[in-house]
């Protein structure tokens, strides 16, 4: 969902929607009730997350393996 923001709060306010934008968040900044531009997520910020969260699983993965759990029985349940 995009936010709509004046011009001058989009000014005073950079660094905070500058966050919000790295973290997902989309804007359509307006002036005087006219929207003039977008400010959207960078594609390659989407690329960096996505790298991110792979390797964040793949930590997981490896440092915290569930204890007690067979995955061979699993999916011979056909719970995997």
């Amino acid at each position: 969902m995009k936010i709509k923001i004046g011009a001058y709060e989009a000014k005073t306010k950079l660094p905070m929607i500058l966050r919000n934008v790295k973290g997902g968040q989309s804007y359509t900044i307006t002036n005087r009730g006219e929207d003039v531009a977008e400010l959207i997520p960078s594609v390659n910020m989407n690329k960096k997350n996505k790298d991110m969260a792979v390797e964040k699983i793949k930590d997981l993965m490896l440092g915290d393996p569930i204890k007690g759990v067979n995955i061979k029985d699993m999916i011979s349940e056909g719970r995997a």
